[in-house]
């Protein structure tokens, strides 16, 4: 045989190979799967949704599981009205602002101790940050209780003279909880970034402040996108710990404001569904706001070499 011949025999095949080998793979178990917990974590908001979208007497005219009667927006009026939505909706942003803010801001300066500096405590101190995170919050809420009561404040800032019944002591507790996490993840993040850009900035003069704000934070916005999301997420939607430091109702979340849709002696099931449906949307809309930010910062450090 030819030499050409044998090339031309060699390319056919190869190109075939190619072709061959190039056929994407079709994952139908996981795209079954997918599509299936999708509908599974979707039911219960359409339920709440067409719940709140209907009077309580075409309800008990027709049952839950039907689809007969009006159609309105008229629970979520009465619901906002009658919940003081308003109000509550304002202590959450009080809320839960600082706690990301200042989450995100020791989380960062602790992961970038643990990942970018070298030094003798960097895996004991990471360890010690993550493991608080495996305690479950009843079994501190007796002490934390009495180390707000007993910890005294000027009477501006509290009515009863210490730390229950104010935003500090949530906004204080939320970001102790988070900081665990954060710092895990960021750390995570942050050394899968080239140990050449802070080496550089050593060689040039750079401190460590400077390496940690100029160079490492404006790399890392992916991460603070999504952990933003998730932090913004836990904190708004956080109940335990405003219920336990907050005894004044004015001051209390948004995540609260449903039980003043309580009836004394009957439930309008409609009218919490609708409250319910009210309390979502704010982590709704900053979630499809940040969606790409989002997806970008849980994906962008796992082609990370």
């Amino acid at each position: 045989m030819s030499t050409t011949a044998i090339r031309a025999s060699a390319g056919t095949s190869s190109a075939g190979m190619v072709r061959t080998g190039s056929r994407p793979r079709r994952h139908y178990g996981t795209h079954i799967f997918l599509t299936v917990m999708a509908v599974m974590w979707l039911i219960p908001l359409g339920w709440s949704l067409f719940t709140a979208l209907r009077p309580v007497a075409s309800t008990n005219k027709y049952g839950y599981f039907s689809f007969g009667g009006d159609f309105n927006f008229d629970n979520f009026v009465q619901a906002w009205t009658q919940g003081g939505f308003a109000r509550y909706f304002w202590n959450s942003v009080i809320i839960t602002v600082p706690a990301v803010l200042l989450t995100l801001f020791f989380a960062s300066m602790m992961a970038f101790a643990v990942s970018r500096v070298n030094w003798k405590f960097n895996i004991t101190l990471l360890i010690m940050f993550t493991a608080g995170n495996l305690l479950p919050p009843q079994v501190l809420a007796a002490p934390l209780f009495e180390m707000m009561k007993h910890f005294e404040v000027p009477y501006s800032i509290s009515d009863s003279g210490n730390m229950l019944n104010t935003y500090i002591a949530v906004i204080t507790v939320n970001t102790a909880f988070q900081i665990g996490f954060c710092t895990f993840v960021l750390s995570n993040y942050m050394k899968a970034l080239s140990a050449d850009l802070t080496e550089a900035a050593l060689v040039d003069g750079a401190g460590i402040w400077r390496q940690y704000w100029e160079i490492i934070m404006p790399l890392c916005r992916p991460a603070f996108a999504a952990l933003g999301t998730l932090e913004v997420i836990f904190i708004y939607n956080d109940f335990f710990w405003p219920l336990l430091f907050i005894q004044s109702g004015d001051r209390l979340p948004i995540t609260t404001a449903i039980k003043n849709l309580q009836g004394q002696f009957l439930n309008d099931y409609n009218l919490m569904a609708a409250g319910a449906i009210i309390t979502v949307i704010p982590t709704l809309v900053i979630y499809l706001l940040l969606q790409r930010q989002f997806v970008a910062g849980l994906t962008l450090g796992s082609s990370k070499g």
